[in-house]
């Protein structure tokens, strides 16, 4: 089965997966859909975060990877509208060497998530 997930600094070294805390434990989402995914990128930008990429891969990488990282993992079934928490963490790892965003980016994806309400 193909998913979509979210990642941050796509096909770099410093790559990192989307995860979200339940409880005590990281999960990463798998989405069904691409534009289930993409909407929830979206909403991830406009909480000032920092680009995000959707790419597809399969639901079996990636449970392995999370099985092998520690992490869970939550599948989103298509229509399930996921929002993202309100607070984000101040700090990850994938962050540390990346660039900052500037704030004419952030405003731009702030027109373009009010551009599809």
């Amino acid at each position: 089965m193909r998913v979509f997930v979210i990642l941050f600094n796509a096909r770099t070294d410093n790559e990192g997966i989307h995860t979200i805390r339940i409880g005590s434990h990281d999960a990463v989402l798998m989405f069904e859909s691409e534009d289930d995914a993409t909407r929830f990128a979206l909403m991830l930008e406009a909480q000032d975060l920092p680009p995000a990429t959707v790419e597809a891969m399969d639901a079996e990488e990636i449970e392995e990877f999370c099985q092998s990282a520690g992490y869970e993992c939550g599948l989103i079934e298509e229509g399930m509208l996921a929002v993202p928490p309100e607070t984000n963490m101040e700090q990850t790892d994938w962050q540390l060497d990346a660039p900052k965003v500037e704030i004419s980016d952030l405003d731009r994806i702030r027109r373009q998530l009010e551009g599809l309400l």
